[in-house]
């Protein structure tokens, strides 16, 4: 058994992508602990609100979701029952015993897993404290509870190998070369029902990963304005083959009625899939004399496509990001300025690709910053930093005026004369 545990910002996240696995039918509910009545029987509200309502009890607890999954050898086929039990054992034995906590069990992957999801926060609103949790009690409790249920050892086994990069079951389409309609069947089943997309163009970006597009035509085109869909086969340049196939001939019926269920389905928080894929980015440039080719690779070796739009010129106008590992679809503008397509090139100034596909970028003149730094340089030699301080510092100013220039005169009354007799 090998074990896996994550924490977060935020526990709607992580229940939302597991009850979103279930509404795929790629996961259930299979039980629960510590909560008032059975998984089956509350509604999912019901059970997010039993771990939110136990979050706030204490609010300085920022990272306060826990999400842990349990991976079995892909020979290892049990049944829930004793899935529930060895989920109860190892949620005891490092320290989650009182938690109330949730068990699904996952479908979507080549070997037997189950994924618990639980918080921090106890009952009395105290934290619990997880520092070394994987080191210290999870390899224990892992060790015996491998020896209680008689479970394959990690150690004796070679180590799990979960496929990152292309995790879907599905062929790249080549048009001419085999049945187009079976093997777009088979691409659309998988990218369809796995990935967490929510708007054609970021479909499309998992899509052409396999020569595959759904198009809708242009605006004035009669398949537009009657709502229709097509998908159509891909070369290696992205441009179509051959006749495209309506929605509405396939199995499932992957017409823009059922993608837009879809878009409303995936458009929950996405928290813990955009710091992912925000730290892979950030990961690669520390890595000296980067470029978009380069990016693209290095991210591809963490489970991440890098998809680049291009205008028919071949600039760069639009980036997204196709994360393998969660199934999560982003577009860079999403995680922020610095991971859109500009953003990303002003990262990469100066290559060759960033100025053939963006071209030039303002950026500030290097001659004119090493001129400017050369002065400062000259001015340091001469004066102490604490003297240029003051001289740049800005001139303060008062912006009272004093209290004695504030009080009102007091107007003296008039004698004698301006009374009346």
């Amino acid at each position: 058994m090998v074990a896996v545990i994550k924490t977060g910002h935020s526990v709607r996240s992580i229940f939302q992508y597991n009850e979103n696995k279930v509404k795929e039918g790629a996961a259930e509910c299979i039980g629960e602990g510590n909560y008032p009545a059975a998984a089956n029987e509350l509604t999912a509200l019901m059970r997010l609100n039993r771990l939110l309502n136990q979050n706030a009890l204490n609010g300085n607890v920022k990272r306060n979701s826990v999400h842990i999954s349990l991976n079995f050898h892909p020979s290892e086929k049990y049944a829930d029952e004793k899935l529930l039990q060895i989920a109860d054992a190892y949620m005891q034995k490092i320290g989650f015993g009182g938690q109330p906590y949730l068990v699904y069990r996952h479908d979507d992957a080549g070997h037997p897993h189950i994924h618990l999801v639980s918080i921090k926060v106890r009952e009395d609103g105290s934290r619990i404290d997880m520092q070394n949790i994987g080191k210290n009690q999870s390899e224990k409790a892992r060790r015996e509870i491998e020896k209680q249920f008689n479970l394959l050892r990690a150690e004796a086994q070679k180590p799990l190998e979960i496929p990152l990069i292309k995790p879907v079951s599905a062929c790249k389409v080549s048009y001419g070369r085999m049945q187009s309609k079976r093997a777009m069947s088979g691409v659309l089943s998988s990218v369809l029902l796995s990935y967490r997309y929510s708007s054609l163009a970021e479909l499309n970006a998992v899509l052409q990963l396999y020569h595959i597009r759904a198009d809708r035509g242009s605006e004035d085109s009669r398949i537009f304005k009657t709502g229709g869909l097509v998908y159509r086969i891909l070369d290696k340049e992205g441009k179509s083959l051959g006749v495209p196939i309506k929605a509405s001939d396939f199995a499932m019926k992957p017409t823009l009625a059922f993608l837009e269920k879809r878009y409303v389905l995936n458009s929950g928080e996405k928290a813990f899939e955009k710091k992912r894929i925000r730290s892979a980015v950030d990961a690669v440039f520390l890595k000296k004399n980067m470029d978009m080719d380069r990016l693209a690779s290095l991210l591809g070796k963490e489970g991440i496509d890098a998809v680049l739009r291009k205008s028919e010129t071949g600039k760069l106008y639009g980036i997204t990001y196709v994360d393998h590992v969660t199934k999560c679809v982003i577009n860079g503008s999403a995680l922020g300025k610095r991971y859109s397509a500009k953003g990303m090139l002003e990262r990469c100034p100066g290559t060759a690709e960033t100025k053939q596909i963006y071209g030039t970028i303002n950026v500030r003149d290097s001659e004119t910053a090493e001129q400017e730094m050369r002065v400062f340089e000259t001015l340091a030699n001469g004066v102490s930093i604490r003297v240029l301080e003051e001289l740049l510092k800005p001139e303060w100013q008062a912006d009272n005026v004093p209290a004695a220039l504030k009080r009102k005169r007091r107007r003296r009354k008039k004698r004698g004369g301006s009374e009346l007799n």
